[in-house]
């Protein structure tokens, strides 16, 4: 595992979904639960709850999926890391992209926390482009 725990959950949740996985476990911190919590209020996955293993505490996420038995089956959610340890990208709140039109959300680290595109543009405030999520 490496030391970018952002980009560690989101290749976890991305691979539970291509794998058609009902569960996907997530190691704790808090900027793990804010991005969970976001998904969650968006509507991305289904549940949230904490578990704790020998001392470690984990994120168990229910995922969400279209069970459709004629078409093939399609992942739901699509996610990709924008700022990384190595390249951070920052944006105003005028120059926050909008991701499908609005139907995705871009999830930044600002000086309030951790918000959706939405919120940022709302309250006036910019910050590091964490994700895209559609």
């Amino acid at each position: 595992m490496s030391k970018d725990t952002i980009a560690n959950i989101l290749t976890s949740i991305r691979n539970a979904d291509m794998n058609k996985k009902r569960r996907a476990r997530i190691p704790y911190t808090t900027i793990t639960e804010n991005i969970v919590k976001i998904l969650l209020r968006e509507g991305f996955i289904e549940n949230m709850r904490k578990h704790q293993e020998s001392n470690k505490y984990f994120l168990i996420l229910t995922l969400r999926h279209k069970r459709n038995r004629k078409s093939p089956y399609r992942t739901v959610l699509n996610l990709k890391r924008i700022s990384r340890p190595g390249l951070r990208i920052y944006s105003n709140y005028q120059r926050i992209p909008r991701i499908l039109g609005g139907m995705g959300i871009v999830i930044l680290s600002t000086s309030q926390g951790i918000m959706t595109g939405r919120e940022a543009r709302l309250e006036g405030i910019g910050g590091e482009i964490l994700c895209y999520i559609w």
